[in-house]
């Protein structure tokens, strides 16, 4: 469906969001996409995930099954070695000796590391598909009124106003 062209200044703009999810950016976000939808009557924000890059996701999805199989070994290691035809090495016996301290210590820093390589760190704002504002380059959030002044010099100029000259003389 087409956007009616008639009416505010935003109409036809769309401006896309994306965020940091795993970084609890979707707060700034939200805030940010009032804020131009008021200042812009008829624009269109769209809010999205900004994906991590592909190895942190693929690494991010292998980091639960190390974390089991590590647990599985420090459980069942007895059994396990010996299956394989090999000898348990020394470091097994000396997880082994605490393991509740063990499994909670590689249950942590299996979710540490999760939750590391599933964020991007990304506030990226684009204008009809040009970016606009980047987080990742700049390292900083926009502010409101920067982020509306760089909206605002996007958008087209406003059919209100013209010939205001000829009316007023």
């Amino acid at each position: 469906q087409q956007p009616n062209l008639e009416g505010g200044a935003g109409f036809g703009t769309t401006v896309e969001l994306q965020f940091c999810a795993s970084c609890s950016y979707k707060g700034n976000a939200m805030t940010m996409k009032r804020m131009l939808e008021t200042s812009f009557p008829g624009i269109n924000v769209f809010l999205h995930n900004y994906p991590p890059a592909f190895p942190k996701r693929v690494l991010s999805k292998i980091m639960p099954v190390i974390q089991v199989g590590a647990i599985a070994t420090i459980m069942a290691g007895d059994q396990i070695f010996p299956r394989l035809g090999i000898t348990p090495p020394p470091l097994f016996y000396s997880l082994r000796a605490n393991r509740f301290g063990t499994m909670a210590t590689i249950w942590l820093i299996g979710n540490f590391a999760q939750s590391f390589l599933q964020s991007s760190g990304a506030f990226e704002v684009y204008c009809n598909g040009d970016l606009v504002f980047s987080k990742l380059a700049e390292q900083r959030f926009p502010s409101e009124f920067e982020l509306r002044d760089l909206i605002g010099s996007r958008l087209p100029p406003s059919p209100f106003g013209k010939n205001m000259g000829n009316v007023l003389s």
